[in-house]
């Protein structure tokens, strides 16, 4: 299955799904990225939302439009931030600061070493971490890329294609299940 097949799945009632798909995910549309930044972000979301038909789509899609690198880091980024986010939620939403000063203890070497460069892996982990509402972990994402130099519209880009992503597999899931 490709993306096109993907948008043509969408119902009426997302038919705003189906537009973005076709936007977002092209250069004209996530102004700022690359093709291999936009389809690595795209490809970490879609494993984020969690919809493995969607997800193989864009995997696929992936691999035509960045190396493996790219595509190995994206998954890295939606497992790593799968389980950062979970964690830095709860720091923020517990409300006791101590939990803070505790140290994680969590492996998270990948963020140091994703294999690709700096900025595309924060670009994708910021997605993902948009995606399951880590608010800790957005704005250290965000400070980290303004850090790299890359522009908020850049960093806008990759969460619009996070949305897309995510709401279109919202949108198969429940279609699928009716």
């Amino acid at each position: 299955m490709d993306i096109q097949t993907i948008r043509d799945q969408m119902p009426d009632y997302a038919r705003d799904l189906r537009l973005n798909l076709g936007s977002v995910l092209g250069a004209s549309g996530a102004p700022g990225l690359s093709e291999a930044q936009i389809w690595g972000t795209a490809l970490a979301s879609a494993i984020a939302a969690r919809e493995p038909t969607l997800t193989a789509a864009v995997e696929r899609h992936a691999r035509e439009h960045a190396d493996d690198a790219t595509v190995e880091a994206a998954k890295a980024a939606a497992a790593v931030m799968g389980m950062n986010n979970v964690y830095y939620r709860f720091l923020h939403l517990v409300g006791d600061a101590e939990y803070g000063r505790m140290p994680a203890k969590l492996r998270m070497n990948v963020i140091a070493k994703p294999g690709i460069d700096k900025a595309t892996f924060e670009l994708m982990s910021i997605a993902v971490s948009a995606i399951n509402g880590c608010g800790m972990c957005i704005e250290s994402h965000e400070k980290t890329l303004r850090g790299e130099g890359i522009s908020r519209e850049a960093i806008q880009s990759a969460v619009r294609i996070a949305a897309v992503i995510n709401a279109a597999a919202g949108t198969l899931a429940y279609e699928r299940a009716a």
